[in-house]
């Protein structure tokens, strides 16, 4: 394809490009989704990053602060901050570290259990009832597409952990971790 090649200057795809109207639809879907479910939420809304701090903790039970601030690719006093409003608002337990009585590690309550439990069902649920209103065709390229989105998401994660060069004359945007999708 030679998309790369009719890249502006400053590496941007142009509009109409394969990489713009990827990016655009996943964009797009995640945004509808969220519209979709924020309604239905118990409690306060969440911002983009706290929810983003919620998911860490819950596949990585006990993470301390400034591993989560690396893996969110945030400062060690933003993620405190996080921290903070979120014991605050009864969704994180900061517990001490028994190896390190300086450093915490963090768990979700009950209550942000049920609450990501609750997004986690109400997503699917939403996605499967709009997926049976699509022919077999379309499901199937769906379904067939899965695995080269995991790895172009692993490949996003990858350039992430290890930027690689910006190109002459172009400045470096700020990168934020890919997201499924937040219950906010």
């Amino acid at each position: 394809m030679e998309d790369e090649a009719i890249q502006d200057p400053g590496g941007h795809a142009p509009p109409g490009t394969f990489e713009t109207e990827l990016t655009d639809a996943l964009v797009g879907i995640q945004r509808l989704i969220r519209r979709r479910l924020r309604g239905g939420l118990a409690g306060p809304r969440l911002r983009g990053a706290e929810v983003e701090l919620l998911r860490l903790v819950e596949s990585r039970p006990g993470i301390g602060v400034s591993e989560a601030a690396k893996e969110l690719h945030l400062a060690s006093n933003s993620v405190s901050t996080l921290v903070n409003q979120l014991v605050r608002d009864a969704y994180l337990v900061r517990e001490t570290d028994p190896a390190d009585r300086r450093a915490a590690r963090l768990r979700l309550t009950e209550a942000a259990e049920k609450r990501l439990e609750d997004w986690h069902r109400r997503r699917a649920d939403l996605v499967g009832r709009q997926l049976t209103r699509l022919d077999e065709a379309d499901r199937d390229a769906l379904h067939a597409a899965l695995p080269a989105l995991r790895r172009l998401a692993g490949r996003l994660r990858e350039d992430i952990e290890e930027p690689t060069s910006t190109p002459a004359g172009a400045t470096a945007a700020p990168r934020a971790p890919w997201t499924e999708g937040t219950p906010s």
